[in-house]
């Protein structure tokens, strides 16, 4: 299912792509705008929270596991940063308990699936995250243990494929390629919400946001650096890394030869959710503004990448 919706009051338009089965919903939304843009697009793969019944009834615990998997109400963070700053905007609408959109499509526990399965490796690096149990399809949840009733049909596991995944990553490199195309240069920001770190000692301040970029591999080091120090400055403990680097949308979309930059951010919940991190406070707001303010400087410094990118060709 695809279907173009205009919103001429902000001159913005409005793709949504693929199907949830089960819900006949789309898999995402994604919104672009093509005046006064920038050249980013900030993506949420895990603040999807679409369930179909179907799938609810699978789950032993709905409720609990969609609170653990969730990027909890995320997409109220990054909804206002994007109307703020017309940057494109990726939202899944399917829910993370049903496929994990930052996994590779071949990161499957098959265990967990009835029905003829592919020839693979027991153990291989292309379904590593499934042995934790946090693969395509979640089956474990720290705390909770397994959280499906039943082992799952290929056929469902194909259909929730072909329905979500494989749109939510067309659209998103489409858009990647079109800023690119038009800038010189593009920057992907990946946004996730994480539980509160532990502290290591009673006096430790955790960070409240992590910045990924896969130990360097996935973003210029400058934008990086632009990240950590914009945070700090608004007196934001921030961490770089550790212990989140990133996951396979980094590794997929950053491709800095070609111009294309992938950052993660992780954020908090406890700097935006109730004392429950299950709803949204007024805090809320203040790290969109906050947010806001890092996407116009990280875009102002790709727009520098983009000119010197493409200052050579129009020399030519």
């Amino acid at each position: 299912m695809r279907e173009w919706k205009a919103e001429p009051a902000r001159g913005v338009e409005h793709l949504t792509g693929g199907e949830i089965p089960g819900h006949h919903a789309p898999a995402y939304h994604l919104w672009r705008s093509d005046e006064d843009s920038l050249p980013v697009l900030i993506a949420s793969p895990h603040c999807g929270r679409a369930y179909p019944e179907p799938l609810s009834a699978l789950l032993r615990d709905p409720e609990q596991a969609s609170l653990r998997l969730e990027d909890r109400h995320v997409d109220k963070i990054a909804r206002p940063v994007a109307t703020a700053t017309r940057a494109s905007l990726l939202l899944a609408d399917a829910p993370r308990a049903m496929i994990d959109l930052n996994r590779s499509v071949e990161d499957i526990d098959w265990s967990m699936v009835r029905g003829a399965k592919p020839r693979q490796a027991r153990h291989s690096l292309a379904n590593r995250r499934s042995r934790s149990g946090l693969g395509l399809v979640p089956r474990r949840v720290p705390g909770m243990g397994e959280i499906w009733r039943r082992p799952l049909e290929k056929a469902e596991l194909d259909a929730w494929i072909e329905g979500i995944y494989v749109p939510y990553h067309a659209a998103l490199a489409s858009e990647l390629e079109r800023l690119r195309d038009r800038w010189g240069v593009a920057l992907l920001i990946d946004l996730h919400s994480m539980p509160p770190l532990r502290r290591t000692h009673p006096q430790d301040l955790p960070a409240e946001f992590v910045i990924g970029d896969r130990f360097g591999a996935s973003c210029d080091p400058g934008l990086v650096d632009l990240a950590i120090r914009y945070l700090a400055a608004h007196g934001r403990r921030v961490a770089h890394n550790r212990p989140y680097s990133g996951g396979y949308v980094l590794d997929r979309y950053g491709q800095t030869a070609r111009g294309i930059h992938a950052l993660q951010i992780e954020v908090c919940r406890s700097a935006y959710l109730d004392a429950r991190l299950d709803q949204p406070t007024i805090r809320a707001a203040a790290i969109a503004k906050l947010l806001s303010g890092l996407v116009h400087t990280l875009a102002a410094e790709v727009e520098t990448m983009g000119r010197a990118v493409q200052m050579p060709h129009a020399a030519e």
